[in-house]
């Protein structure tokens, strides 16, 4: 019976790492729909390359820091348990991936290639493990100070802080120290739109992030004894009431609506697990409304260029998230309990703080040393002549 349970976790897990893995295509072609087709190729080259390049970052080193697990011991050693390190590394390297790719998203269409490339490097190999090991096992103490602090442990099941929160505001230091496109803003006040170049695409992306997101939510539980059908039930709503919101406040534009789904999915991804199915929707809903208004206002008022929106859906969102979970979390609003709303707002406010400054230490250093604009003239062009010298649909392709 214990080959016969481990077996299964295995299996288990691995299903949802596989899952997550196709939520990164997901990623790619929701950057390739929002950017101008100039820098399709560059979108779909940076994820897939991003992916390879945190494999062997947390392999070698973050997952070390956050779990203080190695893989320089046999293989008969790794074999343990039918390898259920391994695919749990798999499975939490697909999450640490993440992080990468939400940045991709906010830098689009200006960032050199090989900059990014190392920023994905130290991201995933010490900044994002740094904070993951702090949540999610505990790592010096931090957790046991805020449960006896604030009567509950910071409680962020499948990473709207961990992973989301983390990814968007390390892409807001990213954004800032990059600066906004040739062009984007006038002198005069005003701004240069530039609409998304494949609404097909971009729909896609949407979709498949929303199917694989049920992996990334459901098989946190990481063994299938512990799986719970509260957290597909709660994923589902908040999916829901974040479509409905951004459809409404968004007066049905598509790019909002497609990205209201994830901007539900982001925020109840740490509470998925204790919230009644109610409070997932509300949250969801709360997102959903929250990622157009944030939107519109980081775009026109506050004139930072980010592409894809990643700070206000992954960045505020998920920290809405990491909230929701104390509010909607607690008996008193049907939620299973456990959960403590000044424990979620201090990890919340943690997380941020690591983001910001690891964002700014990353991209701030490699900015001085090596530089991370692409030039006026290759910007012009697009990253796609400029870096990978072809188009995503070469004009030979078309006669």
């Amino acid at each position: 019976m214990d080959d016969y349970q481990a077996g299964s976790n295995v299996l288990f897990i691995l299903l949802g790492a596989i899952m997550v893995l196709a939520m990164h295509s997901g990623f790619a072609f929701l950057e390739v729909g929002t950017v101008r087709s100039k820098n399709q190729v560059n979108a779909l080259v940076k994820i897939i390359s991003d992916f390879a390049m945190s494999t062997i970052a947390y392999f070698f080193i973050g997952f070390s820091i956050a779990y203080g697990v190695d893989f320089f011991s046999s293989a008969e050693v790794l074999s343990e348990k039918n390898g259920y390190e391994l695919v749990k590394f798999f499975f939490l390297l697909t999450f640490a991936a993440a992080i990468p790719a939400i940045v991709s998203g906010g830098i689009a269409e200006r960032a050199r290639f090989n900059p990014q490339l190392l920023a994905t490097f130290v991201l995933v190999a010490a900044v994002y493990p740094f904070f993951e090991g702090i949540v999610w096992n505990g790592n010096y103490g931090i957790q046991d100070w805020i449960s006896a602090t604030f009567g509950a442990a910071f409680h962020d099941f499948a990473g709207s802080v961990v992973v989301h929160a983390m990814g968007g505001w390390i892409a807001l230091a990213a954004v800032l120290l990059l600066g906004p496109r040739h062009g984007r803003y006038l002198k005069d006040g005003g701004m240069t739109a530039h609409p998304p170049s494949s609404i097909p695409f971009l729909a896609l992306g949407a979709w498949i992030l929303s199917v694989g997101w049920f992996g990334f939510n459901v098989m946190s539980a990481q063994t299938i004894d512990a799986v719970s059908g509260l957290v597909a039930a709660n994923s589902l709503m908040a999916m829901v009431g974040g479509i409905l919101a951004a459809l409404f406040v968004g007066k049905n534009d598509p790019g909002f609506v497609h990205n209201g789904p994830l901007a539900g999915l982001v925020a109840v991804c740490a509470g998925s697990d204790v919230m009644h199915p109610l409070g997932a929707l509300a949250t969801g809903a709360i997102a959903g409304a929250l990622f157009v208004w944030l939107f519109t206002l980081t775009q026109n008022r506050w004139r930072i260029d980010d592409v894809l929106g990643v700070w206000p859906l992954h960045g505020l969102c998920g920290a809405w998230g990491g909230i929701a979970c104390g509010i909607f979390g607690s008996t008193a609003l049907g939620g299973l309990g456990g959960v403590s709303l000044a424990a979620q707002l201090f990890g919340t406010a943690l997380g941020i703080t690591v983001a910001l400054l690891g964002g700014f230490l990353v991209y701030g250093v490699i900015k001085v040393v090596i530089g991370l604009r692409m030039d006026q003239e290759q910007e012009y062009r697009g990253a796609d002549l400029s870096l990978h010298h072809i188009a995503a649909e070469p004009e030979y392709d078309r006669q």
